[in-house]
């Protein structure tokens, strides 16, 4: 039990902002839907527990501060859940409302299922383990990401995120990490097409990464024992230094760096300034 906390059980609202406002709350066992269509039940609150609840309406956690998510199902109609709130951490839930995140700070995700297009918008501190996503434009203009354990299916991901971390997880996705900078990623599968064009301080370690015409403009992009599978028309214009452990279909017009691997199928060279070092073992 949490001592000095005004204690919500058992309860369904429906009203617009509902319990607006309040501090030191846990909300448990409550559902949030009805035909009053509500909205904003929980907006601009502080020191907010939520236990084993279902939301069915709009913008619950807005402008929030110290905000505690658990065993909680946000529905498809839950949209834009969580929005300029900071101090937020949520566990074994659903969060299934298009916009779940976005503006917020200082979020940990773990054990929970999100489907959400343009989820994590203009987010900073995000830390999300254990979980899976799907998700249409996902993390857009965030900063300081660590995933671990995830899985991600959806397109257009990471982009112009800057300073990401990513760990034995799989990445189902399409022209991700464009304009990124300072992203690492390890002992990861990563699926997509047009991976990391423009990007800049782009770092694979340990992965397997599938799909056509991959890191084309990128500057200081890195691949260390990484396989590329199926992959073509690679590397052009960019700055890359990669050790390679599989054969590549075609490689284009490199500008600089060194690039090992056992074998190319094409190599094509048009660019009077591709000055890559290609070396097949």
């Amino acid at each position: 039990m949490l001592n000095n906390y005004q204690i919500v059980e058992n309860q369904v609202f429906s009203e617009e902002r509902a319990l607006y406002g309040t501090q030191n709350i846990l909300v448990k066992n409550c559902k949030f839907q009805g035909e009053e269509d509500g909205e904003s039940a929980l907006k601009e609150c502080s020191n907010v527990n939520v236990e084993n609840c279902f939301w069915d309406l709009r913008y619950p956690f807005w402008h929030d501060t110290k905000l505690n998510i658990t065993s909680t199902e946000l529905s498809k109609n839950c949209r834009a859940a969580l929005w300029y709130s900071k101090d937020i951490h949520i566990t074994q839930s659903k969060l299934h409302g298009i916009k779940a995140l976005r503006e917020c700070s200082d979020i940990q995700i773990d054990n929970t299922d999100i489907i959400s297009d343009e989820f994590g918008w203009m987010s900073k501190n995000i830390k999300i383990l254990n979980s899976k996503i799907e998700s249409s434009y996902v993390f857009l203009k965030s900063k300081n990401i660590f995933l671990s354990n995830f899985e991600l299916n959806g397109k257009y991901s990471f982009q112009y995120v800057k300073n990401a971390k990513i760990y034995d997880s799989k990445l189902n996705t399409k022209d991700a990490f464009w304009h990124g900078e300072n992203i690492e990623i390890v002992n990861c599968e990563v699926n997509g097409e047009y991976l990391g064009w423009y990007s800049k301080n782009l770092t694979f370690r340990n992965c397997t990464i599938k799909g056509t015409q991959p890191f084309c403009y990128c500057k200081n992009l890195k691949l260390v024992n990484c396989k590329m599978i199926d992959t073509d028309l690679a590397f052009e214009k960019s700055e890359v230094y990669a050790n390679i452990t599989t054969p590549v279909i075609s490689i284009k017009n490199p500008y600089k760096g060194k690039i090992a691997l056992p074998k190319v199928d094409e190599l094509i060279l048009t660019d009077s300034k591709a000055k890559c070092k290609i070396i097949t073992t």
